[in-house]
C-alpha cells in the first residue's frame, strides 16, 4: 500500500543506442527512487533511495548507457555540495564520478553530446568537487535552443535532440504556459506532448509537468494522465498513475491493448548503510516480469 495519497510520479531516460534505460520515481515529494530496467529483457532494479529531489528535467543517459548525469538537491547548504549539486555516475547509481557542487537550483544538470562527452549546464557557478577521466566535460557546446536556466532548458533541448519537433507556444493565461513537441508513432499517428510551465504548482505535480495527445487526423485523444511518454519504433511507452506501460500501433486501425511492464506504487523508503562508507545506498531489490 502506498503510504501518500497520490501515486509517484516517474521519468524515464532511455539510451538512444542501447537497451538501457533509468527510471526515476518521485514520492513523496522528498523521497526519490532510480531504477535501471533493462529493456531487452524486461528487468527492472531499484538501484537507490535517496532523500532529496532529483531534478529529471535536467538529466540524461549516455547513448551506451553506461552514464547518466543528473542535478539534485537536498538543502544541507552547509555541506560539501553546497546542498545542490550536478553528478556524472555509473548508471543506474548516485555515486558520483564527476562531482560540480552548485549550492542553489538555478542551472544545474546537462547532456551527453556522446558516450563519453558532456554538457553541463552551468551558469551561476558550478565547483568541481573532482572529476573523472573516464567522461570528459566540453567546454565549447551550447545547446541550439535557449529556453532560460532552469528545467526547460536542458529538457526541451533533449526533446528535440531525441527527434521531437516543436509544434508552437501557447499561453494559456498570465501564469501557464504549453510547449508542445510532436513525434510520428505511425505516418498517420501523432504523439503531441504538452510541456506544461505553471507558476502554481498544481496539487501532485511540479512546475513543469507534461501531458499528451494522439493525433490521427481530426481525431484528438487527450491522455492526460501520460506523464512522460516516448515513441519507439510503433511503441509508445509511456507513465502513468504511478505505472509504465506500452502500446503497440502496427495497426493504427486496431492498435493493441496497453500492456503493463512495472508497477512502482508499492515501494516505500529503505535504507542501507554500506560498511565502506556508512552512508544511505538503498537497496537492491530485482523485479523479473
Amino acid at each position: 500500500m502506498r503510504n501518500n495519497s497520490f501515486p509517484p510520479t516517474l521519468h524515464v531516460l532511455l539510451a538512444r543506442e542501447a537497451g538501457r534505460a533509468i527510471v526515476i520515481r518521485r514520492g513523496p515529494s522528498s523521497q526519490t527512487s532510480v531504477f535501471a530496467w533493462d529493456r531487452e529483457t524486461n528487468l527492472f532494479q531499484i538501484a537507490h533511495w535517496f532523500k532529496g529531489r532529483i531534478y529529471e528535467r535536467r538529466s540524461d543517459i549516455s547513448p551506451d548507457g553506461k552514464y547518466w548525469i543528473y542535478f539534485a538537491m537536498n538543502g544541507k547548504w552547509q555541506a560539501e555540495t553546497s546542498g545542490s549539486w550536478t553528478t556524472v555516475a555509473r548508471t543506474p547509481q548516485l555515486k558520483a564520478i564527476s562531482l560540480y557542487a552548485k549550492g542553489n537550483c538555478w542551472n544545474g544538470g546537462g547532456l551527453f553530446l556522446s558516450n563519453r562527452t558532456f554538457w553541463l549546464n552551468d551558469g551561476l557557478g558550478h565547483v568541481a568537487l573532482f572529476e573523472s577521466d573516464r567522461v570528459h566535460r566540453s567546454n565549447h557546446y551550447h545547446p541550439p535552443y535557449h529556453y532560460g536556466r532552469e528545467c526547460p532548458h536542458v529538457y526541451y533541448n533533449r526533446l528535440q535532440r531525441d527527434g521531437w519537433r516543436p509544434a508552437r507556444r501557447e499561453s494559456v493565461s498570465g501564469e501557464v504556459t504549453w510547449v508542445l513537441f510532436d513525434k510520428n508513432v505511425t505516418e498517420n499517428l501523432i504523439l503531441r506532448k504538452v510541456c506544461v510551465e505553471e507558476m502554481a504548482s498544481p496539487q501532485s505535480r511540479g512546475r513543469y509537468f507534461d501531458e499528451h495527445l494522439l493525433i490521427q487526423g481530426d481525431a484528438v485523444v487527450a491522455h492526460k494522465d501520460w506523464e512522460w511518454a516516448e515513441v519507439v519504433a510503433d511503441t509508445i511507452l509511456y507513465c502513468a498513475n504511478g505505472c509504465l506501460f506500452q502500446q503497440r500501433f502496427q495497426n493504427e486501425d486496431a492498435p493493441n491493448a496497453a500492456e503493463l511492464l512495472h508497477d512502482f506504487n508499492a515501494y516505500s523508503f529503505k535504507k542501507r548503510i554500506s560498511p565502506a562508507r556508512g552512508r544511505q545506498t538503498g537497496t537492491d531489490d530485482a523485479i523479473s516480469i
